[in-house]
């Protein structure tokens, strides 16, 4: 069959552990710029509140989980360990209504298991990802949509390859940048943006991948559409969130959280792959874009990146009851 969405990339297991006997310190030297550093006593037992262990997530992961409550045919390709995580990986997956066809578990390798410090709603993320053979199936038919994401440090070549793929299956694009895909900055993947219909990113890593300064939203996203993406979308927290496609411009405030959120791990992902989605269901840019925060406003109500994931009623309920200032503003 040919899919509406494929999501591509790492899985992982996320185990959250709540702290509370910790400090929270910013280097003064540092400004607004500045890190905040977790910090507690080193070689000392320290108490913690509780572990919510939630398998299959990630942030192409997240994206699958997220097309498909909102009514797309989705599948995943990635990569696990044939072992007990991997297992509840696959499991977990089908019981959201994934296709698991184009998931390889692989015997003798972990399956990726990360360790989530939770402090508020905030938190820090031990990463181990491990070096699985990534490679496009061979027998795919190619969907209408494909939604690219993290993958591990090894991983240089499957960018080419899935750029190449677009190109010659004539496939639209999404890519959210993970963090090494960032750090690669964009000549090194030139072939992936050029390829992109669509690309995601916060307003801070727009400014490490162009290496510029740049502060305002709107210049910094006819900067990046320089480099191929057809539409450009760039976020920036509480402020909202940006569209362009080279004609128009559009900024989208963000959607009220009915209660302090509980845990922000997967808002990005919801925002991105909600906004994919909208597109590729045939709405337009600025309804995609009303759909985006709706998504991350409810995901940060539960602890993990996909239990507060909505179906398409429910979120359609959230945007028929949304306040009044809560529409798209057109900018160019």
């Amino acid at each position: 069959m040919q899919y509406d969405f494929i999501a591509i990339g790492d899985m992982v297991t996320d185990d959250f552990i709540e702290l509370s006997d910790v400090r929270i310190d910013t280097d003064p030297d540092e400004g607004d710029k500045g890190y905040n550093e977790i910090c507690f006593r080193f070689g000392d037992k320290i108490p913690y509140v509780n572990s919510v262990v939630v398998p299959a997530v990630g942030n192409s992961a997240n994206a699958a989980v997220s097309a498909t409550r909102l009514g797309l045919s989705t599948a995943f390709i990635s990569d696990t360990g044939a072992d007990e995580r991997g297992d509840k990986q696959m499991e977990t997956l089908r019981s959201n209504n994934v296709d698991t066809t184009y998931v390889r578990q692989h015997e003798g390798m972990p399956s990726n298991y990360h360790y989530v410090l939770r402090h508020g709603p905030e938190r820090t993320i031990l990463i181990k990802h491990s070096a699985f053979p990534y490679a496009l199936p061979a027998d795919m038919q190619g969907p209408r949509w494909f939604y690219f994401s993290s993958v591990g440090e090894h991983g240089l070549p499957y960018h080419h390859e899935i750029a190449e793929y677009v190109q010659k299956n004539n496939v639209k694009l999404a890519f959210q940048p993970g963090s090494f895909q960032i750090s690669l900055g964009h000549e090194t993947l030139k072939d992936i943006y050029a390829a992109s219909e669509l690309f995601f990113c916060n307003k801070e890593e727009a400014q490490r991948i162009l290496g510029s300064a740049e502060e305002d939203i709107v210049q910094l996203m006819h900067i990046m559409r320089e480099l191929g993406p057809t539409i450009v979308c760039i976020t920036d927290g509480a402020n909202g969130a940006y569209a362009f496609d080279g004609s128009e411009a559009w900024f989208m405030p963000m959607y009220p959280d009915p209660a302090p959120p509980v845990d922000r791990t997967g808002a990005g992902d919801a925002f991105s792959s909600t906004f994919t989605a909208a597109l590729a269901a045939g709405f337009d840019l600025p309804t995609a874009l009303s759909w985006g925060p709706i998504n991350s406003m409810s995901v940060v109500q539960d602890i993990g990146a996909q239990a507060g994931l909505l179906t398409r009623d429910k979120l359609e309920e959230y945007l028929h009851n949304a306040p009044e200032d809560y529409v798209a503003k057109k900018l160019l």
